[in-house]
């Protein structure tokens, strides 16, 4: 299964721009910061993430103010030029 839900702050955002399909898209970029626990012991974990929302969901998430937390769920796929990953995000739930 490929499924990712994250909390995060909205960092960055894109104009909207439309696919080929016609279909709105947001490029964003999320910034996630927490305290996991790995083998025991307690990680401070920090990194940037690149992602987009296509369709419906953008206009959720233009209404959405730079730095505001959410908690976004969806997939990962590669890129167009196959280096790195991009998180696809399918749902929002804002202010978490």
């Amino acid at each position: 299964m490929n499924r990712l839900v994250l909390t995060a702050q909205l960092v960055e955002r894109g104009a909207t721009r439309y696919t080929p399909a016609g279909l709105p898209a947001l490029d964003l970029k999320l910034a996630h910061q927490s305290t996991v626990t790995e083998d025991g012991q307690a990680r401070q974990v920090s990194f940037e993430m690149k992602a987009v929302a296509i369709g419906a969901i953008t206009r959720r998430i233009a209404a959405l103010g730079l730095g505001e937390p959410v908690t976004v769920a969806g997939f990962l796929t590669a890129t167009r030029q196959g280096k790195g990953l991009i998180f696809h995000i399918t749902e929002v739930e804002p202010g978490t």
